[in-house]
């Protein structure tokens, strides 16, 4: 196996940064080149870039029961496609404050699952599109307890509308495998919590 390359800060030329737009999410363009892996450095190029906040996902999973709580709402990129806008989806929210991760994670459940979280389980922090964003994706299992779970929640005055539901484990798991849970936290999360099932199941018995 290969070496990852490491970077240095003379192995890319920034010539400009442009503020495009500037809302909730701002868009950048960059004038550009970079080192080649061939030696020397490339043409100058230019790219869009969607700068937008950290997020943290979390998959509240109840060990004693063997369920997860995932929740359904409106996601407009999956409009846009023509496809089901209503995403099954773990718990997410932005870090848009001076929080840590768990935090976010522990907040996002009470607004979007009315769920207490107990101990959470680091999975991963990834970018879900470096091609084109800054986000990077930092991934939990939650420890709840599923008994009574769901309802409708969300903070109506951020336009929240989310529906949280009990799904056990193997239902969740067919759903993945069929298509129905079609986004990569979720995706990632699921898949994760299956091969470590055991061991999260022994640690928080």
């Amino acid at each position: 196996m290969s070496d990852i390359f490491k970077a240095e800060a003379a192995d890319v030329e920034i010539f400009e940064r442009e503020r495009c737009f500037s809302g909730f999410y701002n868009l950048d363009r960059f004038r550009l080149r970079h080192r080649l892996f061939r030696g020397g450095m490339g043409a100058e190029i230019e790219r869009e870039l969607f700068v937008r906040h950290d997020a943290v996902c979390v998959l509240p999973y109840d060990p004693q029961r063997d369920e997860v709580v995932l929740v359904e709402q409106f996601r407009v990129g999956a409009m846009a496609r023509g496809d089901n806008p209503w995403l099954v989806e773990t718990v997410a929210g932005l870090i848009d404050k001076d929080e840590q991760p768990e935090e976010v994670a522990r907040r996002e459940a009470i607004e979007e699952a009315g769920l207490e979280i107990g101990d959470l389980w680091f999975v991963s922090a990834y970018y879900p599109s470096p091609g084109g964003s800054t986000e990077r994706i930092h991934l939990y299992v939650g420890r709840c307890d599923s008994a009574g779970a769901g309802g409708i929640f969300g903070l109506e005055e951020e336009g929240e509308d989310i529906r949280a539901a009990v799904w056990p484990l193997a239902v969740a798991l067919e759903a993945l495998r069929d298509g129905r849970i079609d986004n990569a936290a979720t995706i990632i999360a699921l898949q994760w919590l299956a091969l470590n099932r055991d061991e999260v199941r022994g640690a928080w018995s």
